[in-house]
């Protein structure tokens, strides 16, 4: 009993002092970013992978992406490119790259030579987002393949504005800075990368909450701000991201076309989440797909799927390409991430073969056999 409450005394008198002061540390440390909640993932995503994150230890010291040679110049675009046609009448590249949610994503210098490896090996879909914290890295990038002989105008380059800057001045003042980081003329793309700040809990705001306005009037001022952004020519094309179908349906008639839905999609989506790529289709929305392997919470299933590995083998590809190629063939665009170049190399391979309507219809009745998980963003504000 006696070393029970000494027990009991030392948690209560040192462990929970110290675990309260870790915290208050943190989160003062994370309140003076910009984006509080990019700090955060670009901290605890490295440290998940065992590595030190570059918010602590500076940029430079992760391995990973190799250097570019210095002689290294264009490779041609891939044989058979899909072409997605957006209401601008500009034209987004099906399949791009993702810079976020691994660990040499929040990397500057590997930052600078993924985009610089992928652009010249062929690819032209980067995208980016204000949370991910590395715009100046990949402007960087941009603009050294445009040097070695890169069209600018054949980039597609993608970003995001966070919920917790949303508001129709705010979003004014953002774009420029995206602008000035990544020192662009114009951004191809921007999307609001959430319908509101309430999905990450009552202790963000927006500019525009703080007014006291609600979820949907934020949106609203935010669109309001992009459509007069791209009628400047400062953006040129404004679309939105993990929106469902009662978010999209709040845009409707103001201001510019929603060019582009950034969603989760993939076989093992619910019921809802296919209701949402209906819609877009249906009114002329391109999607774009993020972790159509599953991500971090299904991946595994996908990778234990029987039928899956089983038309791995028959088309003698890697399991993410066959999830690749179907997510192409359903009209989607795809953004899988990557540090490796030559990874980069066999997911733009993947105009190189097709899936048989057979095989497609078996992928798409996958969501009848394993359910996957993904956030019900109906039930955001």
């Amino acid at each position: 009993m006696i070393a029970m409450q000494r027990t009991i005394g030392f948690v209560v008198g040192r462990l929970l002092p110290a675990a309260f002061l870790f915290l208050a540390v943190s989160i003062g440390w994370l309140s003076r970013s910009e984006v509080p909640a990019g700090k955060f993932f670009a901290t605890v995503i490295p440290l998940m992978s065992g590595t030190l994150p570059p918010t602590i230890v500076g940029h430079g010291k992760m391995s990973g992406t190799p250097v570019v040679p210095d002689d290294m110049m264009p490779q041609p675009r891939p044989d058979n490119e899909i072409l997605l046609d957006l209401p601008s009448g500009d034209k987004l590249p099906a399949n791009g790259i993702g810079m976020c949610c691994r660990a040499t994503a929040y990397d500057d210098v590997l930052v600078y030579r993924t985009v610089l490896w992928y652009l010249l090996l062929g690819g032209r879909h980067i995208d980016g987002a204000h949370l991910y914290l590395n715009h100046k890295a990949i402007g960087k990038g941009i603009n050294e393949a445009v040097k070695r002989g890169v069209a600018r105008r054949e980039i597609f380059f993608t970003t995001k504005i966070f919920p917790t800057q949303f508001g129709y001045e705010s979003t004014l003042q953002n774009v420029e800075q995206y602008l000035d980081q990544t020192k662009q003329d114009y951004i191809d793309l921007v999307l609001l990368h959430f319908p509101s700040v309430s999905a990450f809990g009552p202790m963000l705001s927006s500019p525009c909450s703080k007014e006291g306005k609600s979820a949907r009037e934020c949106r609203i001022e935010t669109w309001k701000a992009l459509s007069e952004l791209q009628a400047s020519g400062k953006i040129r094309n404004a679309g939105v991201s993990n929106f469902a179908v009662k978010h999209l349906k709040d845009l409707e008639g103001i201001g510019v076309p929603i060019a582009n839905n950034q969603i989760q999609f993939n076989p093992f989506e619910p019921e809802y989440v296919v209701e949402t790529f209906k819609y877009c289709a249906a009114n002329g929305i391109t999607i774009t797909a993020y972790s159509p392997l599953g991500g971090l919470m299904d991946r595994s299933k996908a990778e234990a799927s029987e039928i899956l590995l089983d038309l791995s083998h028959k088309y003698d590809r890697r399991l993410t390409s066959i999830m690749l190629r179907w997510a192409i063939q359903r009209g989607c665009a795809v953004i899988p991430g990557t540090g490796n170049p030559s990874h980069m190399l066999s997911n733009l391979a993947v105009y190189d073969f097709e899936l048989s309507d057979e095989d497609m219809s078996i992928i798409n009745n996958l969501k009848n056999v394993v359910k996957g998980f993904n956030m019900d963003v109906r039930e955001i504000d």
